[in-house]
């Protein structure tokens, strides 16, 4: 099978999970031997125009300057890669299946459809709506909205990264159920399990005093993952227990108004904002976390839960989204009620207070994590996906 994907993100360039899903998944795929894979994705951040990672091959398309806002921004990129792609599609032949991920490449995915009648299968990672938490505010809003229901009424199948983004996906663009397949996303225990044993006392102590207990939190620092709520929990887990420390790693929009909100509440000094972390201190941050937090408002899958599991780090997460699937309360960590600080205080101090509860459900993560989100498996399914598209598209008339 030779399949043509295209993906708005791909490293250098990775923004959030949908990145590190791309990232992820391409060298277990590209090892299958029936897949030959052929990724086009803009080349954001620099990385070299062409690269082979097994079987699967990289294009970075140079993008054009941006014009406009970011919607038209994307469709001025999606036809530059549009134009690369055919010479590509001339020079090595044809494929027999497009691969787009999202609807920041739904507008090159349904053109090759079109134009060389071959099936197109998107992942959705995410919904504009589902962002808003059911509105959409603004007209660049609908837009994308609209993009949305298009992408998944072109493509022949839709998977999506959890029952709960399959159950979105059908409710806000009228798609059968039946036509959208669950496959998760995923990490790797090996870069973690590596990190066993190591010494990162001077590492910790950047963060935290000695006698403190971190609980740590990463990610886009934007309104739908919620750290406001962590933020307004501190006073209370404080009261209960004066040595926790929270540590907050990430970039965006709402970082300077946690700050203040966090002074403002007089627990600035308990609070730490690092901003941007490499790959490397994040890992090690989940190691030497006595506890992972992630109280999203809105989370399609929650690929970091996923991170701290394999880390064998304790999660507290918010009941919400991919969230409740992939963390088992009270089985593979605890679940609170989403946006609610004394909710989210209450399962910190949980997990603080029965050291002994958390390292039987780090264990059952562990294990689960091991099983059920590899890399491995997640390509055969993705792969299996492939190979039905291609099958029916040989039996229909177009």
């Amino acid at each position: 099978m030779r399949i043509l994907m295209f993906s708005w993100e791909y490293p250098p360039h990775v923004v959030g999970g949908l990145g590190k899903h791309v990232a992820e998944l391409l060298s277990p795929l590209g090892e299958l031997p029936e897949v030959e894979l052929t990724l086009v994705t803009p080349r954001w951040s620099g990385g070299e125009p062409e690269e082979k990672i097994g079987r699967a091959t990289i294009h970075r398309v140079d993008p054009p300057s941006i014009e406009g806002d970011f919607y038209t921004g994307a469709w001025q990129t999606n036809l530059r890669l549009e134009q690369y792609a055919h010479r590509l599609w001339e020079e090595t032949g044809p494929f027999d299946l497009i691969h787009v991920h999202d609807w920041l490449v739904a507008f090159v995915g349904a053109a090759f459809k079109r134009s060389y009648k071959i099936p197109l299968l998107a992942t959705m990672h995410a919904t504009e709506r589902g962002r808003g938490r059911g509105f959409l505010g603004s007209d660049q809003s609908r837009a994308i909205h609209h993009v949305e229901w298009w992408l998944t009424f072109e493509s022949w199948r839709v998977i999506a990264c959890s029952e709960y983004m399959r159950n979105e996906v059908a409710e806000f663009f009228e798609c059968p159920l039946e036509k959208i397949d669950v496959i998760p996303n995923g990490v790797e225990t090996a870069r973690f399990d590596a990190l066993e044993g190591e010494d990162f006392g001077h590492f910790r102590n950047m963060y935290a005093l000695p006698s403190e207990l971190i609980a740590f939190s990463v990610g886009r620092v934007v309104f739908e993952k919620g750290l406001h709520v962590l933020v307004r929990a501190m006073p209370s887990v404080l009261a209960q227990l004066s040595t926790v420390k929270a540590v907050v790693a990430g970039k965006g929009p709402e970082l300077d108004s946690l700050r203040s909100l966090a002074w403002s509440l007089g627990v600035g000094e308990k609070v730490l904002f690092t901003g941007f972390i490499s790959d490397d201190d994040r890992d090690r941050l989940f190691k030497i976390a006595e506890c992972a937090v992630f109280p999203s408002l809105y989370e399609p899958f929650g690929i970091v839960a996923l991170e701290a599991m394999a880390a064998k780090c304790p999660v507290v997460v918010s009941e919400v989204g991919g969230l409740k699937d992939v963390v088992q309360h009270g089985e593979t960590g605890i679940t609170v009620y989403p946006d609610d600080p004394e909710s989210l205080a209450w399962g910190i101090l949980h997990t603080l207070q029965f050291p002994e509860w958390s390292a039987l459900r780090v264990q059952n993560a562990h294990r689960a994590v091991g099983e059920q989100y590899n890399w491995r498996r997640i390509a055969q399914m993705t792969a299996s996906v492939y190979q039905r598209c291609i099958h029916e598209r040989a039996l229909a008339s177009w």
